[in-house]
């Protein structure tokens, strides 16, 4: 996601993810020593942010240890843990960390849960521009290797926040409303075109964050009707829900937070079950927070997620000023049982600043230059990572092990052969398919327009033949030009569905290319709300169920000589029908009215009664909740 022509106010709903672990005991002792380069005595350059060499290796010579933060990087997090991934932890001893301005730092050498390696996380922050020392042992057959590295620690400049609100503010516009609900207001939603062949893929999960209606994670079904809304604060705005696979359950994910107008976040993902209860907060770690665009739960309890720091940066490499500030995209990968960072990838480290096609002009500590605004990080089984560069159009394949790129397509120096039709501009969302090729989102325009409409794009990247070839396009009848957002999803039975993101629009294709489903958001520009129409950062469709722990809701009104209840139920998935029970006394109810759901809420016409009460059944008729009993 990047910079919208109107200014977004966002802030993040506080929330931190809980480490607690034990640290491991004395190891192996004693033996031959793995080269690190020497410890400069002074501080950096308080402009210094690019290495001497880009794109080094983090695997340490003659080791299996990956570490983070880079050797000779000058990057380096304040408040950075120690990254040793490759070897159990019990293989690991005798790790000291000394900070060139604030000596020996103490801390503990915790072991991730996956049994690969550990982080060595000090007990106080390093200061900034000093260069720390990293030392230690491996254990090498019946005795140890030591090894030692240096890293320099950057300058934060950090971006100003809006603080949440308790009200919700809605802009005026297309949203709904109802009865018995009278909280919760989510943007219209018009289905445009609808076969039938696109009407059992699943429900459509949004994150409306600007525009008429709330903000909040959003479900609704194909015909467009609420399934769940989340209202969120004012200024606290949600992005990027999905359904992911949590210790073998499915779960909901979503980030939350501040957008500021840099355009990315500050903020903390929320994995939630499927009774919608918040069951983890996951912040980075390293002092950072969330940024939206990528989280991602692997099989093995770990996940990534992207962080955007902004930092001072001589960028005179890149045609910006030598007192500069610059936004250095990375991504970790966490051990989600501990917390602990298992590895983290940094831009500045590996991507040059003269790739980008931003401006480096007038930038400051409230606009650093942002080059790189990563937007994908991929994890995949051949053991590399596929990157996606918006601001300098190029995807990244690194190698898990060093880091280290080893293949870049697109943009002004690729390393591979661009067949037609293949090149992308300020893309989102590129992902591996299980045959191998990649889907991307091609946004193609903003700051400069180099296709007439965006486009969902299926590329093979071919790193042998060293070529990117394009294998198919999907394109919006309208068409659309999204400057900014987007992403592509491959549906279980080979149907392609675009969020559009930019543009409020969300469509499904089949493999044929044929539209089979388009729907959208608010798209009428609010003048006095600064040109606010809906956006949703990503739309995905997924087949979900939900029961909610909250009840069923309720309302009445008289209608002539009997009443209409309204009945509702945020989250459901599994109500078929809804029964109103009715009576003279709140002990002496029975069932005078039956209606089978339509929409989020139903109106069901009852006699007139002194108290009434709903509840919800399922397709068997069985009865699955009840609501409040109330007044008729």
């Amino acid at each position: 996601m990047t910079r919208d022509p109107r200014p977004l106010r966002r802030l993040l709903a506080g929330g931190a993810v809980v480490v607690v672990v034990s640290s491991i005991g004395t190891l192996v002792a004693a033996g031959s020593r793995i080269s690190g380069e020497p410890m400069p005595t002074g501080g950096a350059s308080k402009a210094r942010c690019i290495p001497a060499r880009l794109n080094a290796s983090a695997l340490l010579p003659g080791s299996d240890l990956t570490v983070s933060p880079l050797p000779a990087s000058y990057d380096a997090s304040p408040h950075t843990q120690i990254s040793l991934l490759g070897v159990p932890a019990s293989e690991i001893s005798h790790v000291t960390v000394t900070g060139s301005f604030t000596g020996v730092h103490g801390g503990h050498l915790l072991p991730y849960s996956q049994g690969d390696g550990a982080s060595f996380v000090p007990e106080r922050p390093f200061d900034s521009g000093e260069r720390v020392q990293v030392s230690g042992q491996v254990a090498a057959g019946s005795g140890a290797k030591e090894f030692s590295y240096q890293f320099t620690v950057d300058y934060p400049d950090a971006i100003t926040e809006l603080g949440p609100s308790a009200k919700t503010a809605l802009t005026p516009g297309a949203y709904q409303s109802f009865h018995s609900a009278p909280e919760l207001h989510p943007p219209d939603i018009d289905v445009t075109h609808s076969t039938p062949e696109a009407q059992a893929g699943g429900d459509m999960f949004l994150g409306p964050y600007t525009g008429p209606g709330q903000a909040g994670p959003m479900i609704i079904e194909p015909d467009g009707q609420l399934v769940w809304i989340d209202p969120l604060p004012e200024n606290v705005y949600s992005t990027n829900l999905q359904v992911q696979t949590l210790d073998g359950e499915e779960v909901l994910t979503w980030w939350q937070g501040y957008i500021p107008q840099n355009g990315f976040g500050l903020g903390e993902e929320v994995v939630a079950n499927s009774s919608y209860e918040p069951i983890m907060h996951v912040v980075p770690g390293n002092g950072y927070k969330a940024d939206l665009h990528v989280f991602e739960i692997a099989p093995n309890n770990t996940a990534v997620l992207t962080v955007f720091n902004t930092i001072h940066c001589d960028l005179t490499s890149g045609g910006g000023p030598r007192e500069g500030d610059v936004t250095d995209t990375s991504f970790q990968e966490l051990d989600l049982k501990t917390g602990l960072v298992r590895r983290e990838w940094t831009g500045v480290d590996h991507v040059a600043l003269s790739e980008s096609y931003a401006s480096p002009n007038h930038v400051s500590a409230e606009w650093p230059w942002d080059y790189l605004h990563l937007n994908t990080v991929d994890r995949r089984p051949d053991g590399t990572t596929l990157l996606s560069g918006r601001n300098t159009s190029q995807l990244y394949l690194i190698d898990d092990r060093t880091g280290q790129i080893t293949t870049t397509a697109g943009g002004k120096h690729s390393t591979v052969t661009m067949g037609p039709g293949s090149e992308t501009a300020y893309q989102h969302d590129a992902e591996t398919l299980p045959d191998g090729d990649i889907s991307i989102f091609d946004n193609g325009g903003s700051p400069f327009t180099t296709h007439s409409q965006s486009r969902a794009l299926v590329v093979n990247l071919d790193v042998q033949a060293n070529t990117d070839t394009e294998v198919a396009e999907f394109v919006h009848p309208r068409p659309l030009q999204a400057s900014s957002q987007g992403n592509v999803q491959l549906l279980p039975n080979g149907d392609w569905f675009v969020g559009w993101g930019g543009e409020p629009y969300f469509s499904e294709f089949n493999p044929a290319g044929e539209m089979i489903y388009d729907a959208h958001m608010p798209t009428e520009a609010i003048p006095s709300h600064k040109n606010e129409h809906a956006d949703s950062y990503r739309v995905y469709r997924f087949q979900w169920s939900g029961t909610p722990t909250a009840p069923p809701a309720i309302a009445a009104e008289s209608a002539g000589h009997g009443l209409t209840v309204y009945a509702s139920w945020n989250g459901a998935t599994k109500v078929a029908a809804w029964e109103v029970l009715g009576g003279s006394s709140r002990s002496d109810l029975k069932a005078v009215a039956h209606a089978s759901k339509s929409g989020f809420e139903t109106a069901v016409k009852t006699p007139a009664e002194a108290y009434v009460e709903v509840q919800a059944l399922d397709s068997a008729g069985a009865a699955i909740g009840h609501s409040a009993i109330i007044a008729g």
